[in-house]
């Protein structure tokens, strides 16, 4: 990989920001939602809160690919679909809280299921690499972003909460497709919008 085919798969179209990922299930979101309104109760009114995501579209990223050109947009669904093809659906138990770096993201974490996400992550990652992307330079962590700090304040208190009240969740799913998503802001927080969808198996 070169840099000059990075960029014409990055630069050509600002607007298109798409990532892969392995949506939850209905009521595995159901029960996040639970936790994140009961940090948000005990959150202080006069300060400044974290950034949280939108819970109708949480997801497990896979592979973030960042502005990407709309011509390349045919070529990697299809690389979905290998690497979906390549895998047996695979059971997922969210359990356990944490934030990184330092408190910028807070996050709920994976007790089952990580290393067959890890193994879908390397699977896309060779897929999208016949095509001309660079491979991943980060190790692959499985988790569920739930919210952002941006510096504020409340931030580590937020953190402590939330890792207080995940400290017991257990909350168990079946991992059955890939999707890739794009990403749209502009009007408050950034909206998951499906592009394709590819079944596992």
């Amino acid at each position: 990989m070169n840099a000059r085919t990075d960029r014409r798969h990055q630069d050509a179209a600002p607007g298109r920001r798409l990532f892969v990922a392995v949506p939850i299930s209905e009521s595995a979101r159901d029960a996040v939602a639970a936790i994140v309104a009961s940090v948000q109760a005990a959150a202080n009114p006069d300060a400044r809160d974290v950034r949280w995501v939108r819970l109708d579209g949480l997801h497990l990223t896979l592979r973030f690919l960042g502005p990407t050109a709309e011509g390349a947009i045919a070529d990697i669904a299809a690389a979905v679909n290998r690497t979906a093809g390549r895998i047996a659906p695979f059971d997922v138990v969210v359990g356990g809280a944490g934030a990184f770096p330092s408190v910028e993201r807070l996050w709920l974490g994976v007790d089952e299921g990580g290393p067959e996400l890890a193994a879908a992550a390397a699977a896309l990652d060779d897929e999208l690499a016949s095509l001309g992307w660079p491979r991943s330079d980060r190790p692959f962590q499985a988790h569920l972003t739930l919210a952002r700090s941006d510096g504020v304040r409340s931030g580590p208190a937020v953190a402590r909460r939330l890792i207080d009240a995940a400290r017991t969740v257990r909350e168990p799913f079946r991992a059955e497709a890939l999707v890739l998503f794009e990403s749209l802001s502009g009007e408050g927080r950034s909206r998951y919008v499906p592009l394709h969808e590819a079944r596992m198996g």
